[in-house]
This record gives C-alpha cells, sequence and structure tokens, in this order.
C-alpha cells in the first residue's frame, strides 16, 4: 500500500515517519507539510517525495497518515477520503461532533478504511488486557487517571502546541481514557458531572450502558513526578489494573498500520476506526459543555 504523511511536526518526526518508513507492507511515498523547510528536511530524511500540494500527494498514495491539529486533521481527513484514501489518522479526531461527523461520512461514502491512533489500543499488553476485561461480567466502577506534565514539565516537545494549549487534557489525553474505558464499561450514556482541577486539570463522572460508573482524572499540567496514567476496574471478579507496557510509539504505530491495512483488505471496520474516533469527541464536548457551563 501507498502511503503518504500529513504533518512535519514532533509526533510526525518521533512517531510517524519511521514507522511508515520501516513497515514491510507500506511503500511511504512522501510528506506534506504546511512549512516548506520542515516538510523538505523530513522528507530528505526518509529519501521520500516533499509535496508542496496536498492534492498531489493525494493522487499519488492508497492512504495518508496524518499528524496535524485536530481541526486540520478532519478537514484534511475527509479531503483524503474523497480522494479515495485510507485513512490513518491521530486522536482526537476533530475538535467538534460536526467536524468529526464530517469525517465518517466522507470515509463511508468513499469506502475507504480509516484506523484511529489510540496508543493504548495498539500495544499488545494493554489490549490484551482491555480486550480480558471486556469479556468479564459485573464491573461495578472503573477509574482512570491520566496525568501528563507536557506544561509542568521542561522538555516536552508539545508545550508550544497552540491546540493543546487552547483545548487542555480533555481533549489530549482523555481520548486516551475514553479509549480504554468504553470497550470495557460500554458506551457513555452520559456524562453526569464535569469540574475544573488545577491547571488545566479536569475531573469527569460517566455512566456507562452496563449500569457501570467510572470517574477520570485528566491533566497536562502535573507535577513530573506525579505524572503518568492508571486504570482500575472493581467488580464481582475483584479489582484489576491497567499493565504498563514496554511499547514504543512506533511499534504501537505499525501495529495500527497493520490494522489499517487489514481493514482496508476485508472490508471489516476496526474497533478504532473514525466512528469509534467521532463517539470519543461526542462525549469530549458533552464534558466541555459542561466545563463552560461550570
Amino acid at each position: 500500500m501507498r502511503i503518504g504523511l500529513l504533518g512535519t511536526g514532533p509526533w510526525a518526526q518521533m512517531a510517524h515517519a519511521p514507522a511508515l518508513s520501516g513497515h514491510p507492507e507500506l511503500d511511504f511515498v512522501g510528506v506534506w507539510g504546511r512549512r516548506t523547510a520542515p516538510t523538505k528536511e523530513l522528507a530528505g530524511t526518509y529519501g521520500v517525495r516533499a509535496y508542496d500540494e496536498v492534492d498531489a500527494l493525494l493522487a499519488d498514495v492508497d492512504a495518508v497518515a496524518v499528524a496535524l491539529p485536530p481541526a486540520i486533521q478532519a478537514d484534511l481527513a475527509a479531503r483524503a477520503a474523497r480522494a479515495g484514501c485510507h485513512l490513518l489518522l491521530d486522536k482526537p479526531l476533530a475538535p467538534t461532533v460536526e467536524q468529526g461527523r464530517t469525517v465518517v461520512d466522507a470515509a463511508a461514502d468513499a469506502g475507504v478504511a480509516s484506523v484511529v491512533f489510540f496508543t493504548t489500543r495498539f500495544q499488545p499488553e494493554t489490549a490484551a488486557w482491555i480486550t480480558e476485561q471486556a469479556g468479564a461480567d459485573s464491573w461495578f466502577t472503573g477509574r482512570a487517571q491520566w496525568l501528563g506534565a507536557v506544561f509542568s514539565g521542561d522538555d516536552s516537545p508539545f508545550a508550544d502546541s497552540p491546540w493543546r494549549r487552547e483545548k487542555g487534557a480533555l481533549w489530549d489525553v482523555g481520548p486516551h481514557a475514553l479509549s480504554v474505558l468504553l470497550p470495557v464499561l460500554g458506551d457513555a450514556r452520559r456524562v453526569t458531572a464535569a469540574a475544573h482541577g488545577p491547571g488545566d486539570t479536569v475531573h469527569l463522572v460517566l455512566d456507562h450502558v452496563s449500569g457501570a460508573s467510572s470517574t477520570l482524572t485528566l491533566s497536562l499540567t502535573a507535577p513530573p513526578a506525579a505524572s503518568g496514567a492508571a486504570v482500575e476496574l472493581r467488580g464481582t471478579a475483584g479489582v484489576t489494573l491497567l499493565p504498563e507496557s514496554t511499547e514504543t510509539a512506533v511499534s504501537a504505530l505499525t501495529r495500527a498500520a497493520d490494522a489499517l491495512l487489514a481493514a482496508a483488505r476485508t472490508g471489516q471496520p476496526h474497533p478504532c476506526d473514525a466512528a469509534f474516533g467521532l463517539r470519543v469527541t461526542e462525549i469530549l464536548a458533552e464534558a466541555e459543555t459542561l466545563l463552560d457551563e461550570g
């Protein structure tokens, strides 16, 4: 499968480009970015073409991987789908429900496959745990803490990200927490509570269709010594914790590319497709409304 990369920022450099270049079943064709110099530099590093125009890249590939801010991703993903390209997307799918639905509709109309890269869903240890817990009965409650130090540490390459500054932890790490809780506890019937914490920290309470409830604590401003992710489930079977993973982002993204290839070949949607990404966006938007209302 011929694939192109949209985006040249830190995430494209750290994860996307090496994963696409090293994948045995992908032909990494080229890169498009919003700035000429970084585009040429990244393309030169991997010996691929630097594209000046998005449409020229879309015409040369079967799929695109997107490493861009959510609003730009949503617009270009819909454009790529209409051009017949399969979609390897990042989270969150879009910053609004309307934009997310446009991506889903465009992919469905074009009959292209989509996978949204929720990292935890593509790491072997955590993916296996999620599958195992989703098959268990009678979960009573879940608790997820996703605490980053992007804005409180000294060395994050994402500290100057404008969209993260604007949208905060809810939209950056909230998708990770939801990608674990939803397949285990079921869809969220509603966000029953949302409150601000220190910095960009937010606390959410969800009511799930299974009858279970969950709480989420999300932050990008945690003290570095307190940063990390944890998920705990409690039910009739006892207590279980999300295992830690030793996988790199490149390895996980390689598995996401595997999933896109499989979905494209079989026509069977992956559980982390754009439709799931849209559902996550809907929940985040509901929580954002509650937070804005105080």
